[in-house]
Parts: structure tokens; sequence; C-alpha cells
């Protein structure tokens, strides 16, 4: 008798990985480019609510946008409290410590660059933190059509990059090994930051003549895996330029829209 066919375990592709590794990048140049124009809290504010109920819809959980962009969450606070305290004072001042001065339009400004540091960066970091590097490379080479020998380098360069901590463990324990790990902590860092360097240099060179042998540096080339755009690529540009036209749409019907080439600060 013959065991049951068991379900298959394969975990189902999310939406990210259904489009060109190409379109995130296309995509946030599209949407961060209009979102720059302007400084105010309804525009970041709206774009910022849009890209939440964009993350629900898509399956997109809470957890994984805080995942992907935490230092968000510690990059705009600080970067409002530097608005707060030292941005061009207007209306009501409510506190000055000599060349801190706390206003209204201070606390506004605050506001609206906190908000716009999230509104720009957090749609950005979910769609690009995770891409494959293969699947990236692919698409650099296949569909924006950069120059192959700069992208296999790049690619090659990503992927040794995890070595680094492999052989900062292995040079340190060399160095103690030999008696050398017990001196100053600044003295022992730059020593075996100098020891990686040296590693990396050898390893980088041994790496391009392998590359070179194997013909990655010829004229043409063809490719293992074929890299194209669809339907779900022209969605993602298309829903990128429909939040930021929403966003700034409601501040221009609102009012509050503020050009940032009228001296926002």
């Amino acid at each position: 008798m013959t065991a049951p066919i068991q379900a298959s375990t394969v975990r189902p592709s999310t939406v990210l990985e259904q489009v060109n590794p190409v379109t995130p990048f296309a995509a946030a140049v599209v949407y961060s480019i209009p979102m720059l124009l302007t400084i105010d809290i309804v525009t970041a504010a709206v774009a910022l609510g849009a890209w939440i109920v964009v993350f629900a819809a898509a399956g997109i959980g809470p957890r994984t946008v805080l995942r992907r962009s935490w230092p968000l969450f510690i990059a705009a606070p600080l970067s409002a409290l530097s608005m707060l305290l030292y941005a061009e004072p207007g209306g009501r001042i409510h506190a000055q410590v000599w060349l801190a001065i706390i206003s209204d339009q201070s606390i506004e400004l605050a506001l609206a660059i906190g908000l716009r540091v999230l509104a720009i960066g957090v749609p950005t970091l979910v769609a690009l933190v995770g891409i494959d590097p293969t699947r990236l490379a692919d698409g650099l080479a296949q569909v924006a059509r950069l120059p192959h020998r700069f992208v296999l380098a790049a690619l090659a360069g990503v992927r040794l990059f995890g070595v680094l901590g492999e052989d900062w463990r292995q040079i340190a324990l060399a160095r103690r090994a030999r008696g050398l790990g017990d001196t100053g902590v600044v003295r022992r860092a730059l020593q075996a930051a100098f020891a990686l360097l040296v590693v990396a240099l050898r390893r980088g060179g041994t790496l391009a003549t392998a590359m070179e042998a194997r013909g990655f540096g010829g004229p043409e080339r063809t490719w293992a895996r074929p890299s194209t755009v669809g339907r779900a690529d022209l969605l993602m540009l298309l829903l990128a330029i429909a939040v930021a036209a929403l966003a700034l749409g409601v501040s221009l019907a609102a009012g509050s829209f503020r050009p940032v080439w009228q001296g926002a600060w």
C-alpha cells in the first residue's frame, strides 16, 4: 500500500517576490521625488496611512514592517527633535534655551519632518530589504541594461560580504593564540582591521582571476535565469504614483501644501 501524498510545504511567494527586483528601485524614485517637494503634516500623514492600508491588503504584517524599517523609528524622532529645537521660530514662543527655540512653527515642522521620514523611508525599506542579490543582479543586467561586468562584480562582493565576520573571528583567535590579543582595545581593533583588509584584498584578487578565467568578463554572455517585467511590476509603479498623487492632492485641497523652496526653516 503506497503512502499518502503529503501536501507541499513550499512557502508561497509573497507579493514583493512576484515583481522584478529592479521595479522597487524605480518605484521608490517615482514616489520619493514628489514627496520631497513639500514639508507639511498632511502630505506625510496621508501617504503613511495609505501605505499602511496597502501593506495590510498585500499581507505584509506589522512585524515585517518593523523588522525591515526599525532604523527609521530611531532616525525620525532625532530628525524631528533637531527641527523642534533649531528651526526658524514663528508664531507663539513656548520655550527658549540659548539657541534652541520652541515655537508653533518649529513644532509643526518637527511633526512634518518626522512623518515625512517615515512616509518616504518605511515603504522604501519594506520593498527593498530582503531582495535576493542574485535576482537583483539578473534584473540590473537584463532589465536595467547595466554593464554585466559591474553587476557581477557587485554581486560577488555582496555574496562575500558575509565572510568578513568569520574572517574577523579567525583573525582574533589567531592573534590571541600568538599572544598578540591582550593589548589595548583600540590598538587590537586597528591591527585586526588591517589584517582583515589584507585578507579581503587577496580574496578579491583570487576571485577576480577565477571569474575572468570562467568567462565572466567576456563581451557577450547568456543568463541562466531570465529576468522580465510584467503586470505586477506595472501595478507597483502605478501604486507608487497613486499614493504620491493622493497625498499631494489632499494636501493641496486642505491648503497645507508647503513647498520646500519657500524656506521651511
